[in-house]
């Protein structure tokens, strides 16, 4: 596997784990069997995790696939890594800046990691514009 490949193995983990050390935190609030209940989620640390987890979940299918089609298409393969390496690097610090209540900082970071995504969505077309 590449490290861009498992670098999509880890945004899913950190979406994962965003909302699961809330949880496990604070388990003995969280009752599993209503595990939506949104006065689970009235606290600020856990509203701001759910909001993490949620983005994370929302980001995950644009990061996989751009990573996917940057791959299938030959692009360099350094260049897709390296990129898709920053762009976990990018969403630890946002969940982080998330949590800790920096909404500026946070929407900073989420704009650097679309920018990246972007990037890695269009190598192979900007490959193909260069080898012309």
């Amino acid at each position: 596997m590449t490290a861009a490949e498992w670098c999509v193995f880890a945004s899913l983990m950190l979406y994962l784990l965003t909302i699961a050390s809330v949880k496990w935190l604070r388990s003995g609030d969280f009752d599993n069997s209503r595990p939506r209940d949104p006065a689970f989620f009235e606290q600020p640390i856990a509203a701001r995790a759910l909001g993490a987890h949620q983005n994370g979940i929302e980001a995950f299918p644009f990061f996989a696939v751009a990573v996917l089609l940057a791959e299938f298409r030959n692009s360099p393969q350094s260049l897709v890594n390296e990129l898709a390496i920053l762009f976990v690097i990018v969403r630890v610090a946002y969940v982080f800046t998330y949590i800790g209540n920096r909404p500026t900082l946070r929407s900073i970071l989420w704009s650097i990691g679309f920018a990246i995504n972007i990037a890695i969505f269009f190598l192979p077309a900007w490959r193909n514009l260069l080898t012309l």
